[in-house]
């Protein structure tokens, strides 16, 4: 399982969410074929770019609760205190995706930023 976390600021557009799942997935020689799912935090249920990237790359957007970004927040790379002081979590896009992957996930790096989106991929077992 391979899930992009996506955290953004309030009123992004698609074309600002793909180009940062793109970026991420470049970042580590990966295409979008190779994703799962996204995820992001289950507050950003309204950011419409979100859910609408995730249907054009034909994946389930997964939205993780609270306690699940908390349980995983010591794994996460990025330490943001912007990220910390608005949502008790040091990286939505990091804690969001290895929440969704599983219990033994890992990051395959720190998050990408694009402006005002940023992405992160988590894996589940090993890469091939």
């Amino acid at each position: 399982m391979m899930v992009a976390g996506i955290g953004c600021r309030k009123g992004v557009d698609q074309g600002q969410v793909l180009a940062a799942v793109e970026a991420a997935l470049a970042t580590h020689g990966l295409s979008a074929a190779a994703l799962s799912a996204l995820a992001t935090a289950h507050f950003k249920h309204a950011e419409d770019a979100i859910a609408a990237t995730g249907k054009t790359l034909k994946l389930p957007l997964l939205l993780v609760d609270d306690a699940a970004l908390r349980a995983v927040s010591l794994r996460a790379l990025t330490r943001s205190v912007p990220s910390l002081q608005a949502t008790g979590t040091p990286s939505i896009s990091e804690t969001a995706a290895l929440a969704a992957a599983g219990q033994h996930a890992t990051l395959l790096g720190p998050r990408i930023a694009v402006g005002p989106v940023t992405c992160a991929i988590a894996v589940a077992g090993d890469v091939a």
